[in-house]
């Protein structure tokens, strides 16, 4: 039984550590996406005020 539980705990440290990689890599690419739409805008506007 000890055993078990041990690899229970390991496999949940390993599916909260992935977890946590998934959110952070999600918002790093989310925010990304909106830097390079505002930028593309920005430029956007500019040129059509010319």
């Amino acid at each position: 039984m000890e055993k078990k539980n041990k690899y229970a705990w390991v496999i949940a440290t390993i599916s909260i550590v992935a977890a946590l990689t998934a959110a952070v890599t999600a918002f790093l690419v989310v925010r990304e996406k909106k830097k390079k739409d505002d930028a593309e805008l920005e430029e956007y506007l500019d040129c059509s005020i010319l």
